[in-house]
């Protein structure tokens, strides 16, 4: 059981003890969650993609740049993030700004992924038209020739995004819908944040 008591108090803090949890118990990845981006003409899209840090800065995945979600978040760096754990009856929602990590941290990420997985970086084109499954499996097999016997570098166009909160609303699944909402907010992403509860 939650403990609610917890609020108010700081929501990293919150959130890092939630996930915790969910990572124990969910049967499958704890870390995904729904990111919404907007588009040129204004309307949203939204796909699924892995948490893969988290602290008081913000909230970190990765992708390839060139990508669609990419693409709308270098021109338009708002985002909206849920992650939803149906074995605890806990969901969290995050909206804020954007901003990409550094190289750095990019580099850090991408030496830790499986080799196969670095080649695919440098192997996909996301959000591109592709003719055959055939010609994507022939990149990915001349990637993986150039850089046999050595390490595989970072695509130049592949590298992280940090969503910096000004929202943080976690939700508690409760008997007969009567459910809770514990909101935290600030009007910038340095400010400080308010808190209030609110139902359903």
């Amino acid at each position: 059981m939650t403990d609610f008591a917890q609020h108010p108090g700081d929501p990293f803090e919150i959130f890092t003890a939630a996930f915790a949890r969910a990572t124990e118990h969910e049967p499958f990845e704890a870390n995904a969650m729904t990111l919404a981006t907007v588009g040129p003409d204004g309307a949203p899209s939204a796909r699924i993609v892995l948490l893969k840090g988290v602290d008081a800065r913000g909230f970190v995945f990765f992708t390839n740049y060139q990508s669609r979600k990419g693409r709308e978040l270098i021109a338009r760096p708002r985002a909206a993030l849920v992650l939803h754990w149906k074995q605890a009856q806990e969901q969290v929602r995050i909206e804020g700004s954007v901003e990409q990590v550094t190289d750095e941290e990019s580099d850090a990420y991408f030496r830790t992924r499986p080799r196969d997985s670095q080649i695919g970086a440098w192997a996909s084109m996301q959000s591109e038209p592709l003719d055959s499954r055939a010609s994507l499996e022939a990149r990915f097999a001349e990637v993986a020739a150039r850089y046999e016997g050595r390490d595989v570098p970072r695509p130049p166009h592949w590298g992280g995004f940090r969503v910096v909160p000004t929202l943080i609303e976690l939700w508690y699944g409760r008997a007969n819908r009567l459910h809770e909402r514990h909101l935290y907010e600030r009007p910038s992403p340095s400010g400080p944040f308010t808190y209030r509860m609110a139902f359903p």
